[in-house]
């Protein structure tokens, strides 16, 4: 387990509702959107992403377009399928009958706010690096390719990503494939945590009453590592 000597204790939230009103109080005071780091102004729980100040272009969905939604940086599907809930009835039926998948569902460190486009566009598409694929969002440097159902981040946010999911991972016990592993350590070397993503993981510890070992350090991943599965022991409530 994590030492939490330096993190106030916290409950975890509970639900997906709960958590994005937590993750709108992190993130509203001074951020931008994840992928296509766009300018938001917030009117109540609404987020209004600046489309003109990062030369954002609509794609196809203008409604979606204009909108902050709460992007699931490991979809939903990735954490999801590998459960029987998933198997027995997808989403609707994890959200009913499996609380590990709602604890999953609602972990702050797998949230943020992204233009709701490009989280439509972006959809349960595993990341890759995509030479050949051009930009399809203005100016936003997110890459997609529909027929390969895989998508391109930019490089400032590509270690994020990483361990990101290396924190799912070790927390959920969930399955990440040889292929996915080397790339997000390539990610992970390339785009160390900076002193940004540092004091977002110390704020997000906050809420959580743990932070990411792999933003802090006090884990590394590597291939072959095993999965804690630390985040699988919950109360029977």
């Amino acid at each position: 387990m994590l030492c939490l000597s330096h993190v106030p204790l916290a409950a975890e939230p509970t639900s997906f509702r709960q958590a994005k009103v937590i993750a709108q109080a992190i993130y509203a005071p001074q951020s931008n959107s994840f992928y296509c780091d766009c300018p938001i102004k917030w009117q109540g729980k609404k987020g209004l992403p600046d489309l003109a100040a990062c030369d954002y272009s609509v794609r196809k969905n203008a409604n979606r377009a204009n909108r902050i939604e709460w992007e699931h940086v490991m979809p939903a599907h990735h954490f999801g399928h590998q459960r029987q809930c998933w198997q027995e009835g997808g989403r609707k039926n994890c959200i009913k009958t499996d609380a590990v998948f709602k604890k999953m569902e609602a972990d702050l460190y797998n949230l943020k706010p992204a233009i709701g486009e490009v989280n439509g566009d972006r959809s349960n598409y595993q990341f890759a690096v995509l030479p050949s694929t051009t930009p399809q969002h203005g100016a936003c440097p997110i890459k997609v390719d529909f027929k390969q159902r895989s998508v391109e981040p930019a490089a400032a946010i590509r270690g994020d990503i990483a361990r990101i999911y290396f924190y799912m991972a070790d927390k959920y016990n969930l399955k990440l494939s040889r292929q996915q592993q080397q790339l997000f350590l390539a990610w992970h070397r390339q785009d160390p945590a900076d002193q940004k993503e540092q004091a977002l993981n110390q704020q997000i510890a906050n809420d959580m009453g743990h932070d990411n070992p792999f933003v802090s350090g006090v884990r590394e991943w590597h291939l072959g590592y095993r999965p804690q599965g630390y985040g699988l022991n919950i109360s029977a409530d």
